[in-house]
């Protein structure tokens, strides 16, 4: 007869088992069909892409998804670690199609993250941003505690238009206090210049890489289409998982 475990018993073991990256099954038929595999057209390549195609049809270069598995699970337990650490994730993606899938996930994560074009300085003046946001989050406890009735007329509508401004600018960084620990950038050709400031800031990279990107400017390049919403939707969605399983292995250590 099979001895029977009390609760308290069962309590514990649970509380040992920590949620791990082997948690995570990349299905290949699924990243083909959500078209993770669609790359640009063969005019279009960089030529340091090419390890990571497994060939081309009607003109458009197709990504390896094994290659596309490998690699995201590389990214996705460098992410890991970095989250089980109590380390920041800054998320870019400001292509039109894309950010209110990168602005949902940041938000949901309780991450920093930017849609908005990004402006020259983020890191490499990163002081003067931290005023802005400062601003920023000044007028908006003024307008929570009614604190702009005390202007005048005019004050009132210049504070107001600096807001929105500002608003639309740094509310994804308004409580960012340092340097991000790592960066998430979903399109690396529109979004190449927080890439190459991450660089210059030594701030790791990970990075959606389509046909048309170069793959060693990012630390943990992913290639993918990172066009079609459904593909990036799988792999956010992934990187979701991966950094809700690491603050959970947080909280229990």
């Amino acid at each position: 007869m099979t001895e029977k475990k009390s609760p308290s018993a069962k309590t514990k073991e649970e509380k040992k088992k920590k949620p791990t990256l082997s948690d995570f099954k990349l299905d290949l038929e699924e990243m083909v069909r959500v078209g993770l595999h669609f790359g640009h057209r063969t005019s279009r390549l960089h030529p340091k892409m090419e390890p990571y195609l497994l060939g081309v049809r009607n003109t458009i270069h197709i990504i390896d998804v094994k290659k596309t598995a490998e690699k995201l699970k590389e990214a996705l337990s460098f992410l890991q670690k970095i989250i089980s650490e109590g380390k920041i994730l800054l998320f870019v993606g400001t292509k039109i199609q894309h950010k209110e899938l990168v602005k949902s996930l940041a938000e949901d994560l309780n991450m920093p993250y930017v849609i908005e074009r990004w402006l020259g300085g983020t890191f490499t003046n990163f002081e003067v941003i931290k005023k802005r946001t400062k601003y920023l989050k000044e007028i908006e406890e003024k307008k929570e505690k009614g604190g702009l009735e005390q202007y005048t007329k005019k004050e009132k509508i210049k504070m107001e238009k600096d807001f929105l401004r500002l608003k639309t600018k740094f509310e994804g960084i308004k409580n960012l206090e340092k340097l991000p620990d790592a960066i998430f950038v979903v399109d690396m050709k529109t979004d190449e210049l927080a890439v190459k400031e991450a660089k210059m800031k030594e701030i790791p990279v990970v990075a959606i890489c389509d046909t048309n990107t170069d793959p060693t400017l990012a630390d943990y390049p992913i290639p993918a289409n990172d066009d079609a919403i459904s593909s990036v939707g799988y792999i956010l969605e992934k990187v979701k998982k991966a950094i809700i399983q690491a603050k959970s292995c947080r909280k229990k250590s």
